[in-house]
C-alpha cells in the first residue's frame, strides 16, 4: 500500500524500535527521565530557545503554549485555516476560555495591515487581543512556507501592538529545509514555538514547546493539567531523539519527490494542480469528478489520499514513499480519473 493520507503514518524502523526498547528512562513528570532531558536540551538548542517541553500531541502543544501566552477571555488573531482553527475541536475555547479571531489569509499567511484591523483597542465591551499565531509551513495552504520576510513584516507589528507571537511549527523542520536556513532562525522572534517529531521526522509519537525558560516552567504545570503528564516517556523519546537525529537532512527529498508527483498530475485530464505551487511535501489538487469514487478507485489499487475540502484532494509525501511509489501513484491517478 502507496499511503499518502498524510506525513503521520510513517512506521519507526527496526533501528528506531532497537533504539526505543534500549532507552535509558526515568519519571518525567518528576523530571528525571534522561531521554527526555537530552530530547529537550538538544530541540531548544536547534530552535534557540532556553528550554523545551516533551508532549504528547502537536494539538496539545499548541493548546498548552496559547493557555501560556493568554489568560481566559483574550482573543488570538490567526489564520482562518490554521490548525488551531480547522483541527482542533474548538479546544482553546472549551479548555482555556479563549477566543479565536480567524481571518482570511492569502497562502497561510496574514499581512501586517490585516493583524492591525483585526485588533482591539483596549474596551470594557471586547475580548483582550493578545496573540498573534501562525503556522509555519501551513498544511491547509498546501505545506506553503512562511518566508523569514514576512516573519519580519508580522514581528514588527506584534511589537508595535504589545501582542504576543506563536508559531504552530508542527513542519517547522520542513520549512527550514525549504528556505536553507537554520530551524532557530525561524523561531527566533516566536515567544513560544512547538515543533513535530511524529510527521515528516517519522518518529511514532511526540511534540516539543520551546520558549524561555520562565514560559516552560508554565507550561510543564499546564502539560498536567490537560493529562499530559508521562512517566517512563524516554521509550517514546529516544525515537524522537533518533528522527531528529537522522531523518531531518532526507526531507528534501520528501520535497522532490511532491513536486514530481504534482508534475506528474498535471499531465492528467480532469485533474488541476500547478506544480509551481508545491514548496514543501503538501501536494493538493483538484477533481472535476466524484472524490469519493476517485478515493475509492485509488484505494482499491493501493494508493491512499484524503479528501481535503470540495473538489480537493491531498497526498503529503514521507520517509516511506520511495521514488518508484510517485511513479505508481501518477498511474493510478491516471487510471482511477478515467473510471469517476
Amino acid at each position: 500500500m502507496i499511503d499518502l493520507r498524510s506525513d503521520t503514518v510513517t512506521k519507526p524502523s527496526l533501528t528506531m524500535r532497537q533504539i526505543m526498547a534500549a532507552a535509558e528512562v526515568g519519571d518525567d513528570v518528576f523530571g528525571d527521565d534522561p531521554t527526555v532531558i537530552k530530547l529537550e536540551r538538544k530541540t531548544a538548542e536547534l530552535l534557540g530557545k532556553e528550554a523545551a517541553l516533551f508532549v504528547p500531541s502537536g494539538t496539545m502543544a499548541n493548546q498548552i503554549s496559547l493557555r501560556v501566552l493568554c489568560q481566559p477571555g483574550d482573543e488570538v488573531i490567526c489564520e482562518r485555516k490554521a490548525h488551531i482553527v480547522f483541527d482542533e475541536v474548538a479546544a482553546a475555547a472549551a479548555l482555556s476560555g479563549i477566543m479565536l479571531r480567524p481571518i482570511d489569509g492569502e497562502s497561510g499567511r496574514l499581512s501586517p495591515e490585516q493583524i492591525r484591523d483585526a485588533y482591539h483597542q483596549p474596551d470594557i465591551h471586547r475580548p483582550n487581543s493578545r496573540l498573534v499565531a501562525l503556522e509555519n509551513t501551513h498544511n491547509r495552504a498546501g505545506g506553503k512556507v512562511l518566508d523569514l520576510d514576512y516573519q519580519n513584516s508580522v514581528v514588527a507589528v506584534t511589537r508595535e501592538l504589545e501582542l504576543g507571537f506563536y508559531l504552530d511549527g508542527a513542519r517547522l523542520w520542513n520549512a527550514a529545509i525549504a528556505l536553507k536556513v537554520a530551524p532557530a532562525q525561524i523561531a527566533a522572534p516566536f515567544d513560544m514555538v512547538s515543533v513535530c517529531f511524529s510527521k515528516g521526522l517519522g518518529a511514532p509519537i511526540g511534540s516539543a514547546v520551546c520558549g524561555s525558560r520562565e514560559s516552560i516552567l508554565k507550561a510543564r504545570r499546564i502539560r498536567k493539567m490537560f493529562g499530559g503528564g508521562m512517566r517512563q516517556v524516554g521509550i517514546i523519546a529516544s525515537a524522537a531523539l533518533y528522527a531528529l537525529e537522522n531523518n531531518y537532512a532526507r526531507l528534501q527529498d520528501d520535497h522532490d519527490r511532491a513536486k514530481k508527483l504534482a508534475n506528474g498530475l498535471v499531465q492528467i485530464d480532469g485533474i488541476q494542480i500547478n506544480p509551481e505551487d508545491i514548496q514543501t511535501n503538501i501536494v493538493i489538487f483538484r477533481i472535476e469528478k466524484s472524490q469519493t469514487r476517485f478515493l475509492q478507485k485509488m484505494a482499491d489499487r493501493g494508493v491512499l489520499m484524503v479528501a481535503f475540502g470540495k473538489e480537493l484532494i491531498r497526498a503529503v509525501i514521507h520517509l516511506d514513499i520511495a521514488e518508484e511509489d510517485i511513479s505508481t501513484a501518477v498511474s493510478v491517478a491516471e487510471q482511477a480519473i478515467k473510471e469517476c
